[in-house]
């Protein structure tokens, strides 16, 4: 299954606080791996540096929960179960067709 997962930095403390808070979770994120059955096809960050975005397939949900678990004292996630937009729109139709079948 993919998901779409999105993270916020938990920024709120002095300068000098969030600064130290960053410098940790970026030597946890270097000492990171993503476990073997989980592929990111996409793993970004926003320009704004207040977090990112992947999207994520996995068989196994609490592949994600051990790794945001891992960073949850640093950033806060959102995780959405997602299909590919062919599915999506095919879903969409058949759900048209069988409105309008009924009178």
């Amino acid at each position: 299954m993919k998901y779409a997962m999105t993270w916020t930095s938990r920024l709120g403390a002095s300068g000098k606080d969030n600064e130290e808070s960053l410098r940790r979770a970026l030597a946890l994120f270097s000492k990171w791996q993503p476990p073997a059955g989980t592929t990111f096809h996409q793993f970004v960050g926003r320009i704004d540096a207040g977090g990112g975005y992947a999207i994520v397939e996995t068989d196994d949900p609490a592949e994600l929960l051990n790794g945001t678990a891992k960073f949850s004292p640093f950033n806060e996630f959102q995780i959405h179960p997602v299909v590919d937009m062919a599915e999506w729109t095919q879903a969409g139709q058949e759900a048209i067709d069988f409105r309008e079948s009924i009178s």
